[in-house]
């Protein structure tokens, strides 16, 4: 198989020996041109099938020659074949041409080796044409339905008041809200101080103590309107990456950015410590 014609596409012919047809055009040596009987027999061929369908067109020719004069010769009688079939018998839009030279089973017979077949479905056989085709139906995709977790705040669980967050991961169940305290960033940027360094490190504490547990980092931000440089996604990202970079497994860990949408306090804030509360890190339970 060496040669295609650029304008088509393959499909795989997979198809039973009663679905499908063929007929096989014969030429004279070194020729890519059809003698008057033969031209006959392909005009015969395609009076009676004109509610046909044609599949595939295969061209040969013998072994006399070399390999590459062959192979242009049975692709010029495909498409000699194909420039007579053309507006007479329909084609299927992905039908395919193959033109092997000499490189196929070689019949005894040189003759019967320079041919064309021509494989195609009668009109009787068209309602099975996928079938014997051995194309299968496209499965129509599943409707998977996304059920948003209810968030359970902080405060609503009751939690000790030194409660450590093991204690708290312990102690919470899915949908619950837990603030990562002391994990600060540098001012308009989403690097991490050095002074939350503790918190991080106990937050992969956990991550390791409870291998089933399964996290969304919830980014929130203060003192501003909007989140114009989405920097609560970037924040929460920049912890996410800390944590794989410890070994986490990323699959347990999926980030979200609020920016200002949901504050503890309304903005404009009117101290220090409700700008504190509303630029936060958070942490949703999935799975636990």
């Amino acid at each position: 198989m060496k040669q295609f014609l650029s304008l088509f596409f393959w499909i795989v012919v997979t198809v039973s020996a009663n679905a499908q047809q063929q007929i096989s055009i014969f030429f004279d040596s070194n020729r890519h041109e059809v003698n008057v009987v033969e031209l006959k027999r392909l005009t015969d061929w395609m009076n009676a099938n004109k509610d046909s369908k044609i599949v595939a067109i295969n061209g040969y020719t013998d072994e006399d020659g070399t390999n590459g004069f062959n192979d242009s010769l049975a692709k010029r009688r495909v498409n000699f074949i194909y420039s007579k079939i053309k507006g007479r018998v329909p084609i299927r839009d992905d039908f395919k041409t193959r033109s092997f030279g000499e490189n196929f089973q070689q019949s005894k017979n040189k003759a019967e080796n320079r041919k064309v077949t021509i494989y195609y479905i009668l009109a009787k056989d068209l309602e099975r044409e996928d079938e014997i085709l051995g194309i299968k139906p496209k499965e129509t995709p599943k409707i998977v339905e996304v059920v948003e977790i209810e968030p359970i705040e902080e405060e609503t669980m009751n939690f000790p008041e030194n409660a450590t967050l093991e204690d708290k991961i312990g102690l919470s169940r899915k949908g619950t809200l837990i603030r990562l305290n002391d994990i600060n960033f540098y001012l308009n940027s989403f690097a991490i101080m050095p002074t939350s360094k503790r918190a991080i490190d106990e937050l992969i504490y956990v991550m390791n103590k409870f291998p089933k547990l399964k996290i969304e980092i919830q980014g929130h931000i203060c003192c501003v309107d909007k989140d114009v440089k989405n920097l609560s996604t970037d924040r929460a990202k920049q912890v996410k990456r800390i944590l794989v970079s410890e070994g986490i497994s990323e699959r347990r860990i999926t980030v979200k950015g609020f920016g200002v949408s949901k504050p503890k306090f309304e903005i404009p804030e009117k101290s220090d410590y409700e700008a504190a509360r509303n630029r936060r890190v958070e942490i949703m339970i999935l799975e636990k």
